[in-house]
């Protein structure tokens, strides 16, 4: 959970993180993980069910290139790969783990190399003719296709690095089990080019990981408050809940709400209330742990999500929020907000969606009383 937070606090204070972000997925944070997650399994799926219904044409090209009965067992393997491209292509449809992704990017390259390390050996044990010879070279290429199509996903550099080196294992085992030493040379050459291919693409990976870092940035943020839009914190609030509930640990919620908000607008204009809404998101922020996250649930709304929080953490949290204020309003008077706390396990809830409810309902409580105000999941209002 500490790295959770400190990722989630890394992208959300930082931008899109550091040059680290491209090298290792732990210093993703959870709305990355979510996102690539979502975007790997897609292409994996796709990709297998292209390949699902183009593998079996490829037989007519065994059937006319090779000789029985290597074109018949050739036949046999490429309909399993077939079906195992189609499992896949209907696999993992509802995932959006970054375990699941890894597990499915693994058996989309695995099929391949398998059919290769089959394959390649045994095409080398017949003889063949000028034509045939040339389309079983071209089946000696297929771990560079392989490697090439990492291309397509947003990966680190780390990953790029693990998820071809079974192609070029694959290779080296080939080339033992052909105990061809004159052929080495060639062997060492298709090694240096398989190298350089996956360099070539794992940069490609690199790069399309750190687009997407930042269309997440850009789009997961409000631009007035730096805080998250409420869209991208309910995403967060989900994965978080899920993940406390697996883990069963706490989840606190502090909904908050400007006092008299509306008179700024009114009175000053809306350029002194974005200033106010400003200020009071830049306290708020100061005023939490760095592992919690603030989400600017609407207008003068905010919520904080304080994971593995209890309620009370969340009290120390609202005690040190009063201390440090919300910032003034245009005349010079202090401007106050009204919260309204909620936790997991202290409330029974049964989803994130009532963790809010609940805090919403006791920040109206606590607008009630007299604002300026806090009421916990005890019923204990705090006043500033």
């Amino acid at each position: 959970m500490a790295v959770l937070n400190t990722a989630l606090d890394r992208v959300g204070r930082s931008g899109c993180g550091d040059a680290a972000s491209l090298v290792l997925p732990s210093r993703h944070s959870a709305l990355v993980q979510h996102r690539r997650a979502t975007l790997i399994i897609s292409r994996v799926r796709i990709v297998a069910g292209l390949f699902a219904l183009l593998t079996p044409w490829w037989i007519l090209v065994d059937y006319y290139a090779f000789s029985w009965p290597l074109w018949g067992i050739l036949t046999g393997s490429r309909v399993l790969a077939s079906l195992a491209f189609g499992i896949l292509a209907c696999s993992f449809a509802r995932s959006d783990a970054m375990p699941d992704a890894y597990h499915a990017l693994s058996l989309l390259l695995a099929i391949p190399t398998l059919f290769y390390l089959f394959s390649h050996p045994l095409m080398s044990a017949f003889n063949m003719d000028a034509f045939a010879s040339m389309l079983a070279v071209g089946y000696a290429f297929l771990p560079f296709v392989m490697v090439a199509g990492l291309a397509m996903f947003p990966i680190t550099a780390l990953e790029g690095l693990l998820f071809a080196l079974p192609s070029g294992l694959a290779v080296l085992l080939v080339a033992f089990m052909q105990l061809d030493v004159s052929g080495w040379a060639e062997y060492a050459g298709s090694m240096w080019l398989l190298l350089l291919i996956s360099m070539v693409a794992t940069l490609a990976g690199i790069m399309q990981l750190h687009f997407m870092m930042v269309l997440v940035v850009q789009a997961s943020h409000d631009t007035l408050t730096k805080g998250f839009t409420r869209r991208t914190g309910e995403e967060l609030l989900g994965l978080l809940y899920r993940q406390a509930e697996r883990q069963k640990t706490p989840l606190a919620l502090a909904f908050m709400d400007l006092d008299n908000f509306k008179s700024i607008n009114d009175t000053y204009g809306h350029d002194e209330g974005d200033n106010a809404l400003r200020q009071a998101a830049k306290r708020i922020q100061e005023g939490v742990r760095r592992g919690d996250i603030l989400v600017r649930w609407g207008g003068e709304e905010f919520l904080v999500i304080m994971p593995n929080t209890d309620i009370a953490g969340a009290r120390i949290a609202i005690d040190r929020l009063h201390a440090t204020g919300f910032g003034y309003r245009p005349n010079g008077s202090l401007l106050t907000a009204s919260i309204g706390v909620a936790e997991r396990l202290a409330d029974d809830t049964a989803s994130w969606m009532r963790l809010v409810e609940l805090a919403d309902q006791r920040m109206y409580r606590a607008k009630q009383h007299g604002k300026n105000r806090a009421v916990l999941t005890d019923g204990q209002e705090v006043a500033a």
